[in-house]
C-alpha cells in the first residue's frame, strides 16, 4: 500500500475519532441540560404543592413564576443550542467516516491491482517457462 494511501487513513481515522470526543462532550452537555429542565420543573412542581398548603407562600407565587419561566426559557435556550451543535457534529462525523471509507476503498482496489499484476507477472513467467521447456524438448 502506498505511503500517502496510508497517511491519508491515519488523517481521517484521527479526524473521525477527535468528532467522535467532540460529540460524546455535546451529548454530556445536552443531558446535564436535560436534567437541569428537570430540575426546574420539579422545584416549580414542589412550590405549588406548598404554596397550595401555606396561603403565605401562595401570595409569592406568580413572582415566582416568573422567574421560573425566565430561568427556564433560558436553560431551554441552551438545550436548543447544544442540540443544534450535536446535529452539526454529527453531520460532520457522517462526513468524516464517508471520507474514511473512501481512503479505505482506495487502499484495497490498490492492494487487489498489484496482487493482480503479480499474478498477472507470475503467470507470464510460468507460461514463459513453459514454452521453453516445450521448445527444448522439440
Amino acid at each position: 500500500m502506498a505511503k500517502w494511501v496510508k497517511s491519508l487513513i491515519r488523517i481521517s481515522t484521527f479526524e473521525v475519532e477527535t468528532l467522535q470526543k467532540t460529540l460524546a462532550e455535546v451529548v454530556t452537555r445536552r443531558t446535564h441540560v436535560e436534567m437541569k429542565i428537570a430540575t426546574l420543573d420539579a422545584e416549580f412542581e414542589l412550590e405549588t404543592v406548598r404554596a397550595r398548603e401555606d396561603y403565605s407562600l401562595s401570595i409569592h407565587m406568580p413572582a415566582y413564576k416568573k422567574g421560573w419561566d425566565a430561568r427556564r426559557v433560558q436553560v431551554v435556550g441552551d438545550l436548543n443550542l447544544i442540540a443544534h451543535e450535536e446535529l452539526g457534529i454529527r453531520d460532520q462525523l457522517t462526513e468524516a467516516f464517508e471520507e474514511l471509507k473512501k481512503f479505505e476503498h482506495v487502499s484495497e482496489v490498490t492492494k487487489l491491482n498489484r496482487q493482480r499484476q503479480e499474478l498477472a507477472r507470475e503467470n507470464a513467467a510460468m507460461d514463459e517457462a513453459a514454452l521453453r521447456m516445450s521448445y527444448s524438448r522439440a
